[in-house]
């Protein structure tokens, strides 16, 4: 039945053919490409590109950030502009903006350079991700959601596998520079792989956009990411980092008062009534949070701590992809075996654990011994990952996955951005001199930052106790067990 509605989505002239179906997931995968590609290479090449640009490689967290920063900030525009314009015409122009931005950043002269490039690369970024993630929800019935996402994770997942090692050679054998024009070529085979293939759905017609809720909401999170970033750095005093920290308090309460009050709002607050959405989205937060700063640590442990060359670095790293992608397809069928509530509690407990066990990491153990563990995370961390994002759209209507994929998308990206911050700030507490610790230093605060992480991890097991049995079951095709009386 097609909507009649105002506020429904409009049909695509025609039902994407059975070609366009198999053809949209590796569309969509160029675009998860460049974007894993770009953050695992920049990993495992930070202390080369902070000592190029002299300065101490805690400080590099910047440049990480403030990308998934500006994720956060635009991605809820993501889903008002495909609306509005197109999935085609804005899934270009992200793949556009994004390609620009690695070109301005692979030219960037100093760090402030490069963190306003890198800004730019988010703005692109901030649409890319969130629109292909529409598209695939509004292309495959809940039943074939899991199976469509977890093959677009796989060729996604080449970028992880690859990015670590690239880097390494890229900064070992060339310039730092070239980590980002690789993006290039990506770019322009992503642009015509669009034109080509995207289905093009839209509204015919949109409601206007909350403009004074992006300020506010943009600006609550843009000043909070601030004072983690500049915290402990000495750059500014206490007093104002709480001036700061109570604006950005003010504009974040601003914004959830007024999410209530106009018909529109950026973000639509009450989707968190939906148990399975609430606990997908808030679960996916506070677990990102625990892991999302570990591929920032790993290169600092691997190169400033154990003295690896930047290309071991990589080596080291590659696991970690290498298990996500191999054991991708098993995913679906563990998800239909046990159910999101069991999965998630358990899989969450596992990482916590894992994290906990990277403390153990230092000069003496064997290769064989870190390579396992890494092995290991990657798996459960791909599991942890597919299983939030396909449980957030298990009980939204087909008028609320665009809302649904914006809050979703910009939750995710916020808990990544704060996760790199807090992970740098855990390690800067325990070395006395960020700027000259020597290696057995840095290794000390890499660990007490796991054994927090870990700890953080573990706690976010919590969130997902609200969860039902039988929750998401019609998109995991769950079948609990009948116990005959």
């Amino acid at each position: 039945m097609i909507p009649t509605n105002s506020d429904a989505v409009s049909a695509p002239p025609a039902a994407p053919g059975e070609a366009a179906k198999r053809m949209l997931p590796w569309l969509v995968a160029v675009a998860f490409f460049m974007e894993s590609l770009d953050t695992t290479i920049l990993n495992t090449a930070v202390p080369a590109i902070a000592k190029a640009l002299e300065i101490a490689p805690l400080s590099m967290k910047a440049v990480l950030s403030s990308y998934t920063l500006s994720l956060a900030v635009f991605i809820p525009i993501s889903g008002w502009m495909a609306d509005r314009f197109g999935t085609r015409r804005v899934f270009a122009s992200a793949i556009g903006l994004f390609t620009l931005g690695s070109f301005l950043c692979g030219i960037s002269s100093n760090i402030h350079v490069l963190v306003g490039c890198r800004v730019l690369q988010g703005c692109g970024g901030a649409m890319m991700v969130p629109v292909g993630r529409l598209t695939m929800v509004r292309t495959f019935p809940k039943s074939e959601l899991i199976r469509a996402m977890s093959f677009v994770a796989i060729p996604g997942l080449i970028g992880p596998m690859l990015g670590p090692i690239a880097g390494g050679l890229i900064v070992g054998y060339f310039h730092w520079r070239v980590i980002f024009f690789i993006n290039l070529p990506i770019g322009l085979l992503g642009l015509y792989m669009v034109y080509r293939h995207l289905p093009n759905y839209r509204e015919e017609n949109t409601h206007p956009l909350d403009v004074l809720g992006l300020i506010l909401f943009g600006s609550g999170i843009a000043l909070l990411s601030y004072v983690l970033e500049v915290f402990g750095e000495h750059t500014l005093s206490g007093r104002a980092m709480l001036v700061l920290l109570a604006i950005s308090a003010a504009c974040l309460t601003a914004y959830g008062v007024r999410a209530t009050r106009v018909k529109f709002p950026l973000l639509r607050l009450p989707l968190f009534r939906i148990r399975t959405f609430r606990a997908s989205v808030s679960g996916s937060f506070f677990t990102r949070l625990g892991i999302g700063g570990i591929p920032f640590l790993f290169p600092l442990l691997y190169q400033v701590g154990l003295g690896f060359t930047p290309i071991q670095s990589g080596l080291l790293m590659m696991p970690q992809a290498l298990a996500a992608m191999s054991l991708k397809m098993t995913m679906p069928a563990i998800l239909r075996r046990l159910g999101y509530r069991q999965v998630l509690i358990s899989n969450t407990l596992i990482l916590g654990a894992l994290i906990l066990l990277f403390a153990t990491i230092g000069a003496g153990t064997p290769v064989w011994l870190i390579v396992t563990e890494v092995f290991v995370f990657g798996f459960f961390t791909s599991l942890q990952y597919t299983s939030m994002n396909t449980l957030v759209y298990a009980d939204v209507t087909e008028e609320q996955t665009s809302s649904a994929s914006t809050i979703a998308s910009t939750m995710q990206q916020m808990s990544i951005s704060f996760g790199v911050a807090t992970a740098s700030l855990a390690t800067a507490f325990f070395i006395p001199d960020r700027f000259n610790s020597n290696a057995a230093e840095m290794i000390h605060g890499i660990h007490r930052a796991f054994l927090c992480l870990g700890g953080l991890t573990i706690l976010s097991t919590i969130v997902f106790h609200e969860l039902k049995a039988e929750d998401g079951d019609n998109v995991s095709r769950h079948k609990p067990l009948q116990h005959v009386g």
